[in-house]
């Protein structure tokens, strides 16, 4: 975690803020934590539960995450993550930062998991097979929540950066919030600039790596097979309004490879991939000579997908 305010004299305070939004949401929904309120209610999601409106609120995002993306981005891979070994805190799973990842595409394709899953205000009903994992959207929730708190509260402009989820609000600096886009030391890099009240999120095939069965895995699934993706991309990075649109299709353009560029361009992603052996490619807008940007065209055209 990392933040950044316009008044540095109010970062302590802010810090408070960002932690107490995260801390908040780990308590809904870690599926890490046994007494999470996700994991505790899990007995009771087959009947129907009523939920927290916080929880409530963290699964409709996922839920929109999926509608956007059609699926690409699914809540629903709990029990494929866990069969892979991800069943505990990163930090404690054999981590390999390096290594092929393998991708089986003779696995047989099934059905979508997310449109089984049914929020009706605040009761919440799951199949009794499936396990929700909210993980990557609710992060990108929680930045969001954590900036706008703190420039409601502090009135000062923040960004705040949780593990490639960047989320801003408030006043800006003079020039635009400064970003580094990088993935790993040695990847191509570009500084762009961000405007005021948008957000940034990149995914990852060369984080999140681990060992399984004698093979690497990485922690980004296609919902298809409950797999992980082929890594065509070692990075996505996506500019949008809000860390969770930006999240999702980052998300998205891992899972979907080379026609993640195409789709992009067509529905108006600004984003910015690196491919296996370095080379990068820009769609909607985003600024190809590095050089730094005035951010407006960076943002999402529109928050829903048609492709």
């Amino acid at each position: 975690m990392s933040i950044t305010v316009t008044a540095p004299g109010l970062a302590s305070a802010a810090e408070r803020v960002v932690r107490e939004e995260i801390a908040g949401v780990d308590d809904a929904c870690s599926r890490f934590r046994k007494d999470s309120e996700l994991v505790c209610l899990q007995p009771k999601l087959a009947a129907g539960a009523t939920v927290s409106p916080l929880l409530a609120m963290l699964v409709k995002s996922a839920l929109d995450a999926a509608a956007w993306t059609d699926g690409d981005v699914d809540p629903t891979l709990g029990r494929d993550l866990e069969a892979l070994g991800y069943d505990r805190d990163l930090a404690e799973v054999q981590l390999s930062p390096s290594g092929t990842v393998i991708h089986d595409p003779r696995v047989q394709q099934r059905s979508a998991g997310w449109n089984q899953v049914h929020l009706v205000g605040r009761k919440l009903s799951v199949p009794e097979h499936v396990r929700l994992d909210l993980g990557a959207t609710a992060k990108a929730v929680a930045a969001d929540r954590a900036a706008q708190r703190v420039a409601a509260e502090l009135e000062c402009g923040i960004l705040v950066s949780l593990g490639g989820d960047i989320a801003t609000a408030g006043p800006a600096p003079e020039g635009g919030w400064q970003v580094l886009v990088q993935d790993m030391p040695g990847d191509p890099r570009q500084q762009v600039t961000l405007r005021a009240g948008h957000a940034m999120a990149t995914s990852s095939t060369q984080k999140r790596r681990w060992q399984h069965e004698g093979r690497t895995v990485h922690h980004i699934l296609d919902p298809r097979f409950g797999l992980p993706a082929e890594p065509v991309w070692r990075s996505v990075s996506v500019a949008a309004p809000s860390c969770l649109q930006a999240n999702a299709f980052s998300t998205a353009g891992i899972v979907r490879g080379f026609t993640a560029v195409e789709w992009f361009d067509r529905v108006g992603i600004a984003a910015r991939l690196v491919d296996a052996r370095g080379r990068v490619s820009t769609t909607a807008g985003w600024p190809k000579d590095g050089n730094q940007h005035e951010g407006e065209s960076m943002a999402m055209k529109g928050g829903e997908s048609d492709g």
